[in-house]
């Protein structure tokens, strides 16, 4: 077989990509990985991994503010901008070469370069506007992921409005910063530079921040943040930028109404655009989908033997969709039993802001407009022995049940760790696991986690420290 002939080639380096290439050659097929940029993606370079550094650094920072709290004397409490940055730059640098590792240790072939469909089984190679030559393939996985939206007027410049990149590699702190969008991006940045002392305002369009979440979570998390200092505007669009010497003029409009507020800087998360432009899709039967990659449950696209997966295919848009994407299609695509599509509800999503904000399955409104009759549960942190000792007593975890199956439709939590509380009900509600399940099995003490029992046992009337 030539070199350059292959099972499987997979255009793209990042969390799905990287993944599905170690488990095609744990398989048995011989591939190839092609990536333009960085091993492990936007995930993990500029977006999962650092902001997760800068998010810890800006969490021991509120703790040494407020040590005193807990009985220590700290004084004189600042913070080293630079090296905050550069602990969260090594962080990235240090993951993206275990990943070049363990391709390497599992014999997946790279190819620094930028890949393009060309034809039935062909994909051409480029770097910095010189050809690469060609690779034959049996079969293609697309895993090229997706870029920042940019908004009219709200174009990335890298001095006043910031990109996500821009965003974690600041050179100074600004006094004022508006971020504008509060998905999980917008308020991870609105909360790293707030507890970081930046005078922070969010607008959002929708009518609540947050608006996948549950409803009752996303009022907590607006109380939380508010009550934190910072300033939030929904139902409202910033219009128009104009730039200043050394700020902006944001124009808000809100109820049609337009008030100015000036900042140092802007910070721009509004959303995902798919990476499928000029990667050679016109040389394919392949169909978008508002601007994604269109795919059946096992991700394979309308051309033959190509595949699709994590960012450029379908929402929800998450480092962990992605990877089981890749693993589901390296399966079906070596013909594996007991197969099983991606299920989105089984999905969960984190938010890393403070309080950190986690959730799987159905919100209570969605469950209700998809016609369950419904039993809800809910404990508050303050009643929780272990989150009282942490000094965190604001919180709930909220669960949803089909009161006729006793099924768990939908988990929803907003508190201290609550991003690690969350794969419980994930697992439960992959073994489709009723209430009975969750109330019958044994959660330690003094922990956390026992609040999810607590949840189920309140949504049945049978909570016992609350």
């Amino acid at each position: 077989m030539s070199e350059n002939n292959f099972d499987l080639v997979v255009i793209g380096g990042g969390p799905g990509g990287y993944v599905a290439a170690i488990r095609a050659t744990q398989l048995g097929l011989k591939t190839a990985l092609v990536e333009a940029n960085h091993l492990g993606g936007i995930c993990l370079n500029w977006g999962c991994i650092p902001t997760k550094a800068l998010l810890r650094s800006s969490e021991v920072f509120h703790l040494a503010q407020n040590a005193d709290a807990y009985g220590i004397k700290v004084t004189g409490v600042e913070f080293d901008l630079k090296k905050i940055v550069k602990r969260s730059r090594q962080i990235s640098k240090q993951l993206s070469g275990g990943i070049a590792h363990l391709l390497k240790k599992n014999k997946v072939t790279v190819f620094d370069a930028y890949g393009r469909l060309a034809g039935k089984g062909k994909i051409t190679l480029e770097k910095d506007g010189k050809s690469q030559g060609t690779l034959q393939a049996k079969n293609i996985i697309i895993a090229t992921g997706a870029r920042a939206r940019v908004l009219p007027g709200l174009e990335p410049d890298g001095k006043f409005i910031w990109s996500y990149k821009e965003s974690m590699i600041p050179e100074e702190m600004p006094k004022k910063l508006l971020v504008v969008g509060s998905g999980a991006i917008g308020i991870e940045f609105a909360s790293f530079y707030k507890t970081m002392g930046v005078d922070v305002t969010v607008v959002e369009m929708m009518d609540r921040v947050m608006p996948v979440e549950d409803e009752e979570i996303s009022t907590l998390a607006r109380k939380a943040f508010e009550k934190q200092g910072m300033k939030i505007i929904t139902e409202a669009k910033v219009s128009k930028i104009d730039k200043n010497k050394d700020d902006v003029t944001a124009h808000i409009e809100i109820n049609g109404k337009i008030e100015k507020h000036v900042f140092d800087r802007v910070i721009s998360a509004v959303g995902i655009v798919g990476n499928t432009e000029d990667i050679g899709l016109e040389h394919t039967q392949i169909k978008l989908d508002r601007g994604h990659i269109a795919v059946d449950p096992y991700l394979k696209t309308h051309e033959p033997n190509v595949y699709a997966i994590g960012d450029v295919v379908a929402p929800p848009w998450l480092a962990h969709k992605a990877s089981h994407e890749g693993i589901i299609c390296v399966e079906h695509i070596t013909g594996q039993k007991n197969l099983h599509p991606l299920k989105t509800e089984n999905i969960p999503g984190c938010t890393y802001c403070h309080p950190q904000v986690a959730s799987v399955g159905l919100t209570e409104a969605k469950a209700k407009e998809q016609g369950y009759k419904v039993k809800v549960g809910r404990f508050p942190f303050m009643g929780n022995g272990k989150a009282i000792a942490l000094g965190e007593p604001e919180g709930l975890v909220k669960t949803i049940f089909d009161e006729k199956t006793g099924e768990l439709l939908g988990a929803h939590m907003i508190g201290a760790e609550v991003t690690e509380l969350i794969q419980g009900f994930v697992i439960g509600k992959t073994l489709e696991a009723t209430e009975e399940d969750f109330m019958h099995t044994v959660f330690p003490h003094p922990t956390l986690s026992e609040m999810m029992h607590e949840s189920v046992l309140d949504a049945y009337g049978k909570a016992i420290h609350f």
